[in-house]
């Protein structure tokens, strides 16, 4: 290996190592405010504790809102999941120059900025009196997954012979026992993976949820909107700190089911 070899590779670890850092920074000082005994946010902090955790695990001002998220973010995962598939599959089977328009149009709430869907939606929902429900939260929230969904089930098929579906068929098998049998088994990891990145979505999403949550169905991100506008305590810091090691568990989870896509 020559010297300039070993300089370039020495630079691009360097540069490598620098992104990193600037990245992870304000993460870990988030953490690090999370164990702060202080009652401000203050860095460094004077001393270390789980104060603000208790706070939050005692207090149904946070655990209220956590619980929402939760369960609005499951049923995304149901609804997201099953029309992101069905989508996938539709698509799939559509001439080339209408698969590229549907796609486009299925993507399109990752194309288009969150504040113009939250108007959209906005709007749309109030009119059905959806403002201020779960049911309006799932419905929005299940418009800006399903695009995951359909991303990664795409990536599945794309690894499957569509020989073995047309085997199946012409020896009698029902399109129904087909699906069930041979096509949901081989894009499972794809359907697992998209349904982690559709709880994430719901879970984490912020700006719809400043539109349609109201003052009844108010999420953990909004909650905490309204925690860093009104009254700045270190409690945002642990339930951030909690948000993070969910979201880093479930992104590791889809990168391992994503290995186990078919190629």
């Amino acid at each position: 290996m020559t010297a300039n070899s070993m300089g370039t590779r020495a630079l691009s670890a360097t540069a490598v190592a620098a992104i990193l850092v600037f990245l992870v920074s304000p993460i870990a000082v988030v953490v690090v405010l999370s164990f702060s005994s202080a009652t401000y946010l203050t860095f460094p902090p004077p001393a270390f504790g789980l104060r603000w955790y208790g706070a939050y695990l005692g207090s149904a001002d946070w655990l209220r809102p956590t619980w929402l998220s939760l369960w609005v973010a499951a049923a995304v995962v149901v609804v997201a999941t099953s029309l992101g598939t069905l989508a996938a599959l539709g698509v799939a089977r559509l001439p080339r120059a209408l698969r590229a328009l549907a796609t486009g149009l299925i993507l399109s709430p990752l194309i288009v900025p969150t504040i113009v869907v939250a108007i959209g939606v906005y709007y749309a929902f109030s009119r059905l009196g959806l403002v201020g429900t779960p049911v309006g939260l799932i419905l929005a929230h299940s418009c800006l997954a399903a695009p995951f969904v359909v991303t990664s089930v795409s990536a599945s098929l794309k690894g499957i012979d569509p020989r073995l579906e047309q085997a199946a068929l012409s020896l009698g098998a029902p399109p129904r026992r087909v699906f069930l049998e041979i096509t949901l088994p081989l894009i499972r990891p794809g359907v697992l993976v998209g349904a982690l990145f559709a709880f994430i979505t719901s879970f984490d999403e912020l700006v719809v949820a400043l539109f349609i949550s109201g003052s009844d169905a108010v999420t953990l991100p909004r909650r905490m909107w309204d925690d860093l506008r009104y009254q700045i305590e270190p409690t945002i810091a642990a339930v951030s700190t909690l948000t993070i090691v969910l979201t880093v568990v479930l992104l590791g989870s889809a990168h391992i089911l994503r290995r186990r896509t078919p190629a």
